[in-house]
């Protein structure tokens, strides 16, 4: 298993992994066959996103080919630019085998340089097996987004989570 940053010339394989994330699991938000991305598209995001070095996407290989990622989504506005916004995918077939653990140990990594400050994402209330990875890496829930997204015509609520990697004045949170 590799994990890396992503790569422009890894665009074909990631909008691959997401379609098929898409297809197997309704814990993503885009439903089957909504995604239309194009593969230059793909590229171009990507490319932008490694150029702002504000945002980061690391990738899980196996066999050349993309099992999973986590994505750190930030922003260049000066009153959140220590905030990440956290998205991660896992292939079905390798969730449970620690994948998910090691993409957040790189994005941490990543995120501790970068200087920011607090980690967030949003898990639909019902999705177990993402909430429990998520309290292991630290973080806790701060609310409920209710009726947030609509799957399969039912409404579903959803966390929002967070953990601060330090208070802004440099303590690790913990100390």
């Amino acid at each position: 298993m590799r994990i890396g940053p992503i790569q422009p010339t890894d665009a074909e394989a990631f909008l691959t992994l997401n379609k098929t994330l898409d297809e197997e699991t309704s814990f993503m938000l885009y439903e089957p066959g909504e995604r239309n991305t194009t593969v230059e598209a793909q590229r171009d995001r990507i490319q932008g996103m490694l150029q702002s070095g504000r945002s980061i996407i690391y990738v899980a290989e196996e066999h050349d080919t993309l099992v999973g990622y986590i994505a750190g989504l930030g922003s260049d506005i000066q009153r959140t630019k220590h905030v990440l916004y956290i998205v991660i995918g896992i292939l079905q077939d390798y969730a449970g085998q620690g994948i998910g653990t090691q993409l957040f140990n790189e994005l941490l990594d990543w995120a501790n340089e970068k200087d920011i400050v607090r980690l967030e994402l949003t898990v639909m209330a019902h999705n177990e097996r993402a909430i429990a990875l998520y309290r292991k890496i630290g973080f806790t829930i701060e609310g409920v987004k209710k009726c947030s997204i609509l799957v399969k015509e039912q409404y579903i609520d959803e966390y929002m989570m967070s953990r601060l990697l330090h208070d802004g004045q440099g303590t690790v949170e913990g100390d």
